[in-house]
């Protein structure tokens, strides 16, 4: 029997937005598991993987990013649509280019990965996991482009994962909470009061607090991995029980 270590070896990963947060846990905990991991993006990570220079806000860089991954290593067998923005404003006050550079970003630029990787993926009988939100099934105030983008993605999974299944290609989401990325430490911290702000946003998780990036890189290497074999056209929330709580009356 092989060990945890080697679940992903022989296979070839590629991570998109893997410079920090859930990409880059993604990234490392893929790594350690024995996958050849590519990462895209426009910064380099710390931790050196197989980088790809990537702005994702150029319709062309997906088909350039698969085909560096093929001229590289000749296969693919993971996509993780990890790589996103997200930018504060009423939808009066929104404009159209920060709508536009939202979805490309959030939404064209998965779909275009997911279209020119699908002929490797159907080769290996590959998985993609798409990195939803919380904020495609609800919404946080002043969020109408990072929404509607997200329940997008949400959506393109299900149609990949019904149109794709009988190739054996499994699609499937995580739709994580609060998560203690870089970005929403630092927003933490910006706080009047830290250490109050930290109590308030666990209280309203029911397991008391918010979550790590390496756990949401765990869900997704279950479900890229042959144990979720039977797992596809899944939005699974990893929220900390979040978005079952109701507001007190």
């Amino acid at each position: 029997m092989s060990s945890d270590k080697e679940k992903f070896f022989g296979k070839v990963c590629l991570v998109t937005g893997a410079s920090s947060g859930i990409g880059l846990a993604c990234a490392q905990y893929l790594s350690k598991l024995g996958a050849t991991v590519f990462t895209a993006q426009r910064s380099q990570s710390d931790h050196q993987f197989n980088f790809i220079n990537a702005d994702f806000e150029k319709l062309d860089v997906p088909e350039k990013v698969i085909a560096e991954v093929i001229n590289k290593v000749g296969q693919l067998d993971v996509l993780i649509n990890n790589a996103g923005i997200m930018e504060e404003g009423l939808a009066e006050n929104t404009s159209l280019e920060t709508w536009e550079q939202t979805l490309k970003i959030n939404l064209t630029a998965p779909f275009l990965l997911i279209k020119y990787a699908l002929p490797y993926l159907r080769k290996t009988q590959g998985t993609i996991v798409n990195i939803g939100s919380i904020e495609g099934l609800g919404s946080n105030p002043k969020h109408a482009a990072y929404c509607a983008s997200k329940a997008g993605l949400h959506g393109l999974t299900r149609a990949i994962a019904v149109d794709h299944g009988n190739e054996g290609i499994r699609c499937n989401a995580v739709a994580p909470g609060w998560i203690d990325t870089p970005l929403n430490v630092d927003f933490v911290e910006s706080m009047p009061d830290p250490e109050g702000f930290k109590k308030d946003i666990g209280g309203i998780h029911p397991i008391g607090r918010t979550g790590k990036p390496k756990e949401i890189a765990e869900l997704v290497a279950w479900l890229a991995s042959d144990a979720a074999s039977f797992i596809t056209g899944q939005v699974i929330t990893a929220d900390g029980g979040r978005m079952a709580k109701l507001s007190l009356p």
